[in-house]
């Protein structure tokens, strides 16, 4: 009896057990306009503070840098903050970002607080240039790569099923034989047709679980991973690969466009849909594609370059516009010519010009719609990038900043994100 008593103890403990929960010291950067947006010519104030407890914490010394995002050319050291809070002001005189980065140690810990203030973003615009033969190159190796049947591969899960999904992990052939992309299938039980939504990863090395939530509510998902693996093995195993032999791989072949690691990676997006298309009760119709960072990346691939895809959904999306950095402007992740300006790398600028999301941005059609959203506060993926972008593509599209995040999501805009894309399938959301 006594055993069972301390059992019950435990359980009715442990629902009610505490949790962490950010920083009670924050540090706050917060311009005076709520939209976080501005017109060229206009100044910015930025009101910082050190709270402890929502309460200005007076004597606090700070670092901060100001000015346009990644080219911040103010910078001030051991500022005391006499009363807790401190003003800062700034401008530009062209469409962008100026971003305000502070920093603060107390206790021996560091806390870190930013704010990117919009300057005119509906006007910026691109630095990539559009080669002549994009489309050639990627309807070539499109076709080149359909030569190879796709001989999928499909085992269920079921220990991931539910009463409404069937859960899979499968695989299906890419550019070459032998050569697979693997991914996690979600259909619903119920026979049937049925709209569906392709998955597609931000930057890393991990297993994957699959959409089974938008599968339940009436649609075939697919989840792919892109290094060719299985995406079902132990945490370790993906571990050891992004320390080991995938360290990196977003480098890899950068100097010839056909040796790109990201050759293989769009190509799979591709052979993704045709698995699609060919081996799930898709209803023929709605068709989207979405994903985050280089998801982002790729849904944008995906949607410039194959019409089967009506709705997209790019989110704080990586690799666009590579080449800002040679004209002193932000650019996207992984910021290939940030750091040496680009020199004695005249090979992987004109590469990239072939995985740039803006030269697929270019070629989405008005029979596709677009849903945008990103971070003011993101240093990996700048919003000079997200925006210019954005600007570029003329089809339908909606635009939605959550302008503090960085590169993260907020609860508000999951739900928004998952609920736009039940809405272009039909289901209500």
């Amino acid at each position: 009896m006594k055993t069972l008593l301390l059992l019950l103890a435990t359980v009715c403990v442990l629902p009610v057990a505490a949790q962490i929960r950010g920083y009670n010291i924050q540090v706050n950067v917060v311009p005076d306009h709520q939209d976080w947006t501005y017109k060229v010519g206009e100044t910015a104030t930025f009101r910082i503070s050190v709270t402890k407890s929502a309460t200005p914490l007076a004597g606090a010394v700070i670092d901060y840098e100001a000015g346009p995002e990644m080219y911040q050319d103010v910078k001030k050291t051991a500022v005391v903050l006499k009363d807790g809070t401190l003003t800062v002001k700034g401008k530009m005189t062209k469409p962008g970002f100026y971003r305000v980065d502070v920093k603060t140690t107390i206790g021996g810990k560091e806390y870190k607080g930013a704010c990117a203030a919009a300057f005119s973003p509906e006007q910026l615009k691109p630095t990539t240039v559009n080669p002549a033969d994009f489309d050639q190159f990627w309807q070539n190796a499109i076709s080149e790569a359909r030569h190879t049947d796709l001989n999928p591969t499909k085992r269920l899960l079921p220990e991931r099923c539910t009463k409404d999904v069937n859960v899979y992990e499968v695989s299906f052939q890419n550019v070459r034989w032998g050569s697979r992309t693997y991914g996690i299938l979600c259909e619903p039980v119920k026979p049937g047709k049925y709209p569906a939504l392709l998955r597609v990863p931000g930057a890393g090395v991990r297993p994957y679980g699959g959409d089974i939530y938008t599968a339940s509510k009436g649609a075939v998902t697919l989840e792919i991973g892109i290094h060719g693996i299985p995406v079902t093995m132990q945490q370790s195993v993906y571990d050891d690969l992004g320390q080991g032999a995938l360290n990196g791989y977003w480098e890899f072949g950068m100097d010839n466009r056909d040796k790109s690691y990201y050759k293989h990676v769009v190509l799979g997006c591709i052979r993704a849909l045709d698995y699609i298309e060919q081996y799930t009760p898709w209803n023929g119709k709605e068709l989207g594609v979405t994903g985050s960072s280089q998801g982002g990346f790729l849904s944008l691939a995906t949607a410039g370059l194959d019409r089967r895809i009506t709705f997209y959904a790019p989110v704080h999306a990586a690799l666009c516009d590579h080449t800002a950095s040679l004209k002193g402007v932000a650019c996207g992740w992984p910021h290939y010519f940030y750091w040496n300006k680009g020199k004695g790398m005249e090979k992987q600028i004109e590469t990239s010009r072939y995985y740039d999301g803006v030269n697929f941005a270019r070629r989405i059609t008005n029979a596709q719609t677009g849903w945008f959203s990103f971070g003011y506060n993101d240093d990996v993926v700048p919003p000079t990038t997200a925006w210019a972008t954005y600007n570029i593509v003329k089809g339908p599209k909606s635009i939605t900043p959550y302008q503090q995040t960085a590169h993260f999501w907020y609860q508000e805009q999951w739900d928004e994100w998952e609920n736009w894309l039940l809405t272009q399938m039909n289901i209500k959301p």
